[in-house]
C-alpha cells in the first residue's frame, strides 16, 4: 500500500464512528478544484508511511477506534487495497471506503468480500458535465453509472456526495443529479473552500513559473441560499439531503 498520510483520530471522516484515516495516493481524476493536490499529481513527494506502522497503531487502539476510513487520492487504484482491507478486518474494524466510483469492479469485489462497511462515493456533477468536474474529456461515465448501481443494491450503508463549486456547477443541475441518484439514503453537498493546495493552483504552477499564490481565483463557494436551492431540487428525488461548509 502507498500510504502518504494517516489521521490517527477523526469525528468527522466515518459517521458515528471515532475512526483513524488513511490516505493513499495518485488518482485517475484531475478535478481541478481537488484539495489534495499533492497526493494526485505526484505523491512520491510525500512521505511514505510504512503499512506496519499503521497495522500496529490500530491492534494498539482496539476497543477506542471505531472504525477506519481508507481515501485518497483514489484507493481503488491500489493494487494492494483489498490485502490491506483483510488485515484490518482481522483487527474487527469496521472500514469506510471513499471512492471516485471509476473503478466499479474493484468496488464490487470488496462487497462480496465483505471488506467494507460504508462508503461514501463521489457524484461529480451531472452526466453531462461530468467530465468538465473530474477534469477528464474523455470520462466513460458508464463506470459512473455502474457504481451507483451496485451501491444501491449492495445492502450496507453508504452516501454520495459533490464537492459544489461556482465555476463548475450550477444550481439547476441538481435537480438532474437528484433524478440520477434517486433513491440514495444520504447527499451530502459541501460548499468549496479556496486551499493553497488545489490542484489548478499546482497545474497552473507548473506549467507557468509566473504564476503566483494569490493569484484570481477561478472558483468561488456558493451563497446559503443558492445551496438551499439545490438542496431542495435534490431532496424532491432523495431522502437526506446534508449541507456541509455552510456559514
Amino acid at each position: 500500500m502507498q500510504i502518504h498520510g494517516f489521521n490517527k483520530t477523526t469525528l468527522l471522516d466515518y459517521p458515528e464512528h471515532i475512526a483513524a484515516t488513511v490516505f493513499t495516493g495518485g488518482c485517475n481524476f484531475r478535478c481541478p478544484f481537488c484539495h489534495n493536490g499533492e497526493l494526485v499529481l505526484d505523491p512520491g513527494c510525500q512521505p511514505l508511511i510504512p503499512e506496519e506502522e499503521v497495522l500496529s497503531y490500530l491492534k494498539k487502539r482496539q476497543g477506542i477506534l471505531q472504525g477506519v476510513c481508507v481515501t485518497g487520492g483514489e484507493p481503488t487504484l491500489q493494487r494492494d487495497l483489498r490485502a490491506f482491507l483483510q488485515k484490518i478486518k482481522e483487527l474487527e474494524y469496521p472500514i469506510k471506503l471513499d471512492t471516485n466510483g471509476y473503478m466499479p469492479g474493484v468496488l464490487w469485489e470488496l462487497l462480496q468480500e465483505h471488506l467494507i462497511d460504508y462508503v461514501a462515493m463521489d457524484i461529480k456533477a451531472s452526466r453531462d458535465n461530468y467530465a468538465r468536474a473530474a477534469g477528464l474529456p474523455h470520462i466513460d461515465i458508464s463506470h459512473i453509472e455502474e457504481s451507483i448501481g451496485i451501491l444501491k443494491s449492495s445492502g450496507i450503508p453508504y452516501e454520495f456526495r459533490t464537492t459544489v463549486v461556482k465555476g463548475i456547477h450550477t444550481v439547476v443541475e441538481f435537480e438532474k443529479i437528484g433524478k440520477w441518484i434517486a433513491g440514495c439514503p444520504a447527499y451530502y453537498l459541501q460548499n468549496y473552500e479556496e486551499n493553497e493546495n488545489c490542484l489548478y493552483r499546482m497545474i497552473q504552477t507548473a506549467e507557468c513559473d509566473d504564476v503566483k499564490p494569490g493569484g484570481v481565483d477561478p472558483f468561488g463557494a456558493f451563497s446559503r441560499e443558492e445551496l438551499e436551492q439545490m438542496e431542495e431540487l435534490a431532496r424532491k428525488y432523495v431522502g437526506k439531503v446534508i449541507l456541509r461548509g455552510v456559514e
